[in-house]
């Protein structure tokens, strides 16, 4: 049986547990928030670009880019987003798991040959993809991580896109969680080069129809600028998706944490209150017992 030192000092080491958890959530809470905030701010830019490019389409020309380029795919570039801090929950262990599955699935699409080349964004994501490189899935460190600021970012996509141009790469996938509120965020897979003519005509504003523009110098010379333009608000909204679903993922656990803190420290409480109050009953019974020999 525990001694009243031992429960205090039990107690006492809990309770700095807790207290510890419950600061770590509200930081969290607040990453959480700002990485919110900032894709409140990226929806503008990102509207404005798919206008203008709806306001392309709609003129039924034929655009040129060699990023829209499809051509058989002999090497897969799977771009997966993890985190670089632990204390997250399931969160990288999921991403994994996704990451093993999306593997499977370009082997069955596009044959067992197919050259895999993984590339991962943060050290927990770096450190678990070690364990699966080898002579058919290659690994690709790059500088990108999920402390990167706005100019690293696009330094990354244009490391993507020249490596798409130059034939490394026939497509460029990019895997993260995909954050839709503080208890929820989902698996998600999206191409990133080449650029799916199909998915920006799926996106087309209606509306655009009924306005048409003049276009200067020419409407396939304002595609190829724009186009740069929406690859890389694409992959900064997946980035921020990312860091908001990480945040989130992390004050999930640390409420988990907390919660199941508070419960040990309530359990250790009534023990150490049920034994103090036995010591006390032990030492009146022993009184009582000495003046009862009297």
């Amino acid at each position: 049986m525990s001694t009243l030192r031992e429960l205090k000092t039990r107690i006492g080491s809990v309770a700095s547990t807790q207290k510890t958890t419950s600061a770590m959530k509200m930081i969290s809470s607040s990453k959480m928030r700002k990485a919110t905030g900032q894709l409140q701010r990226l929806s503008p830019y990102r509207h404005m670009v798919q206008h203008v490019i709806s306001h392309l389409l709609v003129t039924d020309q034929q655009f040129d880019s060699p990023l829209i380029v499809e051509r058989e795919v002999q090497r897969v570039a799977l771009v997966i987003f993890g985190s670089d801090d632990g204390l997250c929950g399931g969160y990288n262990v999921n991403i994994f798991k996704q990451l093993l599955a999306r593997i499977h699935q370009v082997r069955t699409d596009y044959g067992s040959k197919v050259g895999i080349t993984v590339v991962p964004v943060g050290k927990k994501m770096t450190k678990a993809v070690a364990k699966i490189a080898g002579a058919d899935i290659q690994v690709e460190r790059v500088a990108l991580n999920t402390r990167s600021d706005s100019e690293q970012l696009y330094d990354f996509t244009d490391l993507m896109k020249t490596r798409f141009l130059e034939h490394t790469y026939d497509r460029v996938e990019v895997l993260y969680m995909h954050f839709i509120s503080t208890g929820k965020q989902v698996f998600a897979s999206e191409q990133l080069l080449p650029v799916s003519y199909q998915g920006l005509a799926e996106n087309v504003d209606p509306r655009a129809a009924n306005s048409p523009c003049l276009f200067e110098p020419d409407a396939n010379t304002i595609f190829n600028t724009v186009l740069p333009l929406h690859i890389k608000s694409m992959l900064q909204d997946v980035f921020i998706q990312s860091t908001a679903s990480e945040q989130s993922a992390r004050v999930m656990a640390m409420q988990a944490a907390s919660d199941n803190a508070k419960e040990l420290l309530d359990s250790l409480q009534l023990e150490y209150n049920k034994l103090r109050q036995q010591g006390i009953t032990t030492e009146l019974l022993d009184i009582l017992g000495g003046q009862v020999q009297r």
